[in-house]
């Protein structure tokens, strides 16, 4: 049994009522740092559906990004893939508060090694979804190119775009504001599966990736670059990732990658709604 600390409401303080009014979270839980092996708490919030779930993470979106350009003038994200995001990415290309995309620069987690305007890319679901319809500036944006390359030069050139645009040495780590990432039925996380000899990757910022699934080839960030953000938020929906949502939460010697995600000095917040968080203990959902 886990140790449970339940919180009777949200943060005040970064509540938008004309977004949150009906946020819908039904628990808030944090599990602290000695029950999972990390510096760090992870913070659970379990809210009644994804419609909720797009809504809390639209909040906590405009909460980072407007204090990390008061902080410093730039907000810097990478973004996932698949079909858990679309909601959430949705709303923010309509959120009605102001937000300062001149100031922020997106990165992708990971990227099938397909074309652009291929469906399966997540930068076409991305571009669909969300850049495509808001005013932020094209070198502000920071896909993983893929045309004319093979795969390891891809992963090569990402990784040196990254290393540019944070300024940082050939032995240092980029720093994320926030890195959005979900949780595939296996456990992985971003192009990170299981059982993989690139879960100890150290060095590498973004590695080629040969996956079971189709697309096979893909680009990833590394581990060490995830765990290195200031924040990390997993979006997880539907009963079907129950099992492995337990396993990832509760266990704290699983092997899973979603669950080797714990920040070195960053948090982690993992936004569920009431099916993916029925099997986890205490929750009662």
């Amino acid at each position: 049994m886990l140790d449970w600390f339940l919180l009777e409401s949200l943060d005040p303080r970064i509540l938008d009522p004309s977004i949150h009014s009906d946020v819908g979270m039904i628990m808030d839980i944090i599990i602290p740092s000695h029950r999972m092996n990390s510096n760090n708490e992870k913070r659970i919030r379990v809210l009644q559906n994804k419609e909720a779930i797009a809504k809390f993470a639209v909040n906590t979106w405009i909460e980072l990004s407007t204090a990390s350009v008061a902080e410093k003038g730039i907000f810097t994200v990478a973004l996932s893939g698949g079909r858990t995001p679309i909601d959430f990415y949705q709303r923010l290309a309509a959120c009605p508060h102001p937000l300062p995309w001149d100031r922020i620069h997106v990165f992708f987690a990971d990227e099938r090694f397909v074309p652009h305007d291929d469906k399966v890319s997540n930068y076409h679901m991305i571009n669909e979804h969300l850049l495509g319809h808001i005013p932020i500036p094209k070198e502000n944006i920071h896909p993983v190119l893929v045309d004319g390359v093979l795969l390891e030069e891809s992963a090569n050139n990402y990784e040196a775009d990254i290393r540019t645009f944070f300024e940082i040495g050939k032995n240092d780590i980029p720093v994320f504001d926030l890195i959005m990432l979900g949780i595939g039925a296996n456990g992985h996380t971003a192009s990170l599966f299981p059982g993989t000899a690139l879960l100890q990757e150290t060095k590498r910022l973004a590695i080629p990736v040969i996956a079971e699934s189709l697309p096979s080839e893909r680009v990833s960030l590394s581990l060490v670059v995830i765990n290195n953000a200031k924040n990390i938020c997993f979006l997880v929906t539907s009963k079907s990732k129950a099992v492995v949502l337990k396993d990832i939460i509760e266990n704290r010697d699983s092997t899973l990658p979603a669950a080797l995600v714990k920040p070195t000095q960053g948090t982690v917040l993992f936004l569920i709604d009431q099916a993916a968080a029925s099997l986890l203990s205490g929750t009662g959902a």
